[in-house]
């Protein structure tokens, strides 16, 4: 890997570290990609940042190591301030970050967790991921073991309480958006912004479009339970929409 190059490190099944992998793509940011062991990350990340945060994505970008995605999007939008992120307005810039946070703190851990949740109750898809996050080397049910272990330690994922929660929680984020977007077709203003990043790709594992990480055939068959009352309104096909639009391919120069 190139030492000049800007350095995500990041889990390929996280929606937040796609919310990072879109805006570089987005602003054509050749870069290397780094994606330890989900469990692994979290020393990772303390000693990358020292100690500021637990998780992926960070960013090493010019000596720097910035943790959380928001600030990775501000960082780049300082460094490569083409094509922007931040409306140009500042009280459309308000209303950007605004919903920015709303999605990161109030839609993004729902999402993440009940797609952990409904993992675990289909154990053909739990295996299929976990086999591609864990080492080749691992051997049988093991990957699984891992991942089920693993999630049930980190995100609680074996709690049905909190599943409910999540489930309104993400009908309320379809509900914001429609309500954001009016007649439009973007959050705020009409230019693609850090809003509807935020919102299409925290909302990626649900919708599953086309361009994204994963497909539909991908989801759990919790997941394509939940979602199919809502594929047919407006919030959740604007989704695919800005994944079709707006998420350019990957200039990642290297994986490891």
């Amino acid at each position: 890997m190139s030492d000049s190059l800007p350095t995500l490190w990041h889990i390929e099944i996280s929606h937040f570290s796609e919310k990072a992998r879109w805006a570089l793509a987005y602003k054509g940011v050749e870069h290397d990609r780094r994606a330890p062991l989900p469990g692994a990350h979290i020393p990772v990340a303390l000693w990358l940042t020292r100690g500021e945060h637990k998780t992926f994505p960070v960013l090493s970008l010019e000596g720097r190591n910035i943790g959380s995605s928001d600030a990775i999007i501000e960082a780049l939008e300082r460094r490569y301030p083409d094509p922007p992120l931040y409306p140009a307005d500042p009280e459309q810039r308000r209303r950007a970050l605004e919903l920015e946070t709303f999605f990161d703190e109030e839609v993004g851990p729902h999402v993440r967790h009940l797609a952990f949740h409904e993992m675990r109750e289909d154990p053909d898809r739990l295996r299929a991921i976990a086999e591609e996050a864990v080492p080749a080397a691992i051997p049988g049910a093991l990957p699984a073991a891992y991942a089920r272990t693993y999630t049930s330690l980190r995100w609680k994922s074996g709690d049905a309480e909190a599943a409910a929660v999540d489930r309104v929680k993400i009908v309320a984020a379809i509900d914001r958006v429609e309500q954001e977007l009016g007649s439009g077709d973007y959050l705020v203003g009409d230019a693609f912004s850090v809003a509807d990043l935020a919102a299409a790709s925290l909302l990626y594992p649900i919708v599953a479009p086309a361009e994204g990480p994963s497909s539909a055939e991908d989801l759990s068959k919790g997941i394509k339970r939940f979602r199919e009352p809502l594929v047919e309104r407006r919030g959740f096909k604007w989704v695919g929409e800005m994944f079709a639009r707006h998420h350019e391919p990957a200039t990642a120069a290297a994986a490891a």
